[in-house]
């Protein structure tokens, strides 16, 4: 099967050649193509091309698009800096928009055409609508997680303890932009192709927030986004669950992803937790990307082969993905090993 053909059987939850792969693989992209990290994030057309070119040689099902867990900082008002140093893999924030609590009275909604990267963004959503793939990946992100960008996530944190209103307050104030950010790309590009990436959960795991928190201050507000997905006729919705997730996976559960979601996880997650509370939607994960960058290619090898024996007991379809982002410079031969296990062992009777 094609890359489009493979997508389109598992929206439509029809019969598959074998496990799809996601190779999660943006700054990984421009690297293996001889560009550097930050022109993926700035020169769309080099993002395209190298997403494109690497998706094709290791038979990967990623969609080219722009998109960065950053996201907030630069598009209300503050300065991003573009991955430079031998260590840096994505834009980081240099100045938060919001310092104090002054600051989130004075917060204003940018113009989603021209805030920050979206620009950039939708440059390449365009390449991929002109080149007829069956999918447009949208970028897009929860107001918990633009706030937590915006005025950092350890203020965040301190104002769920002393200032809960405040919480509210930012999230009143950015859920709009997220609104907006969705119609944009619906209106552009309508709903038949249309895949929203409204990812970048990382700020709301247990690592930061307890489960009451979650259920608080995240639930509510991505509720609203979504139904607002809805309301315009998108069919599926994918969203990352980043990062330690467990005891907030029975509030996600009550969010509606589509027929079906596509849910990705970080290694924290087992994926078969993760099918039991998410039996119709389709599962993505779990290779812990730390490990394919530092193992050899034997373990990589038998890692991969583990996480598709759990994979193919999914109940709603499963991809095969590292749990995060692929690092940038990931040893070639260890993503080779790990596509040589879905050759062995990723084929459907």
């Amino acid at each position: 099967m094609t890359k489009d053909e493979r997508w389109i059987a598992l929206l439509n939850r029809q019969p598959l050649d074998r496990i799809p792969v996601y190779g999660f693989a943006m700054g990984f992209s421009t690297v293996h193509c001889g560009s550097t990290i930050a022109e993926f994030y700035n020169k769309p057309e080099k993002a395209f091309n190298a997403v494109t070119q690497t998706t094709a040689e290791f038979g990967w099902q990623d969609l080219p698009i722009i998109n960065y867990a950053a996201l907030g900082a630069w598009e209300f008002g503050g300065d991003i800096k573009w991955p430079s140093g031998e260590f840096d893999q994505a834009p980081t924030v240099t100045r938060k928009p919001v310092n104090t609590e002054e600051d989130v009275d004075k917060l204003q909604v940018p113009d989603v055409k021209t805030a920050g990267i979206v620009p950039l963004t939708m440059e390449v959503a365009k390449m991929q609508a002109q080149s007829g793939a069956a999918l447009i990946g949208a970028m897009t992100m929860g107001p918990w997680s633009l706030a937590s960008n915006i005025c950092g996530p350890e203020l965040l944190c301190k104002w769920t303890i002393k200032r809960p209103e405040l919480v509210h307050e930012i999230q009143q104030k950015v859920l709009p932009f997220s609104v907006a950010l969705l119609h944009y790309w619906v209106d552009t590009f309508g709903t038949d192709r249309l895949l929203p990436w409204v990812g970048g959960t990382a700020a709301a795991s247990n690592q930061l927030i307890s489960p009451k928190q979650f259920e608080q201050f995240y639930l509510p507000y991505m509720k609203e986004l979504y139904d607002e997905a809805h309301a315009t006729g998108l069919k599926h919705i994918y969203c990352h669950i980043c990062g330690e997730q467990n005891l907030n996976l029975p509030y996600f559960a009550q969010l509606d992803f589509g027929e079906p979601g596509i849910l990705s996880f970080g290694h924290e997650v087992d994926l078969e937790t993760a099918t039991k509370y998410f039996p119709k939607d389709i599962i993505m994960g779990n290779i812990e990307p730390a490990f394919i960058q530092t193992a050899t290619p034997e373990e990589v090898y038998q890692v991969t082969r583990r996480v598709i024996d759990k994979g193919k007991k999914c109940l709603g379809g499963f991809m095969l993905a590292p749990g995060c982002e692929l690092p940038p410079r990931t040893p070639e031969e260890n993503l080779w090993a790990m596509m040589q296990a879905v050759s062995d062992f990723g084929w459907y009777e």
